[in-house]
């Protein structure tokens, strides 16, 4: 009895002395719950067939979401709100090759990382894009929060 007290107390004391890290959420975006389908064998979505293709999706998310194809097989999915302010009429962002900007401020964010590419010009830090899950199911892409 006494060793079992000693165990529980042992893991209680290892527990409660782990530091959490807290993980900053962006004040600006919500976490919108939705699940897409894309059908790659449809003419539509012809540019997600390959490796360095991405399409804005309007259906989801906040403003809709891009998707990026990676490497052929790995895809990732962005919220299309620059995430760097309150949505207003200029915060969806636009699709330049792999990377997508904002109008808003001319930020612009990496497709394959999620990445901000430009520096703000108060040198304040600077939230990335925001991230869906992806799920490959043969020639079908899920792309759900």
């Amino acid at each position: 009895m006494i060793k079992r007290a000693f165990v529980v107390l042992s893991i209680l004391s290892l527990l409660l002395s782990c530091s959490s890290d807290d993980v900053q959420r962006n004040p600006f975006l919500s976490d919108p719950a939705f699940s897409f389908e894309i059908n790659l064998n449809l003419p539509l979505y012809d540019d997600l067939r390959f490796a360095g293709g991405s399409q804005y999706i309007p259906q989801g998310g906040i403003r809709g979401f891009f998707v990026f194809n990676l490497t052929g097989t790995d895809y990732f999915a962005w919220e299309a709100t620059c995430p760097n302010h309150i949505p207003n009429n200029c915060s969806t962002m636009t699709i330049t090759g792999v990377t997508c900007s904002c109008s808003c401020e001319n930020y612009e964010y990496s497709l394959a990382t999620g990445q901000i590419l430009t520096q703000s010009e108060d040198g304040e830090s600077l939230y990335s894009m925001q991230n869906y899950r992806v799920r490959a199911n043969g020639n079908t892409l899920v792309i759900s929060n």
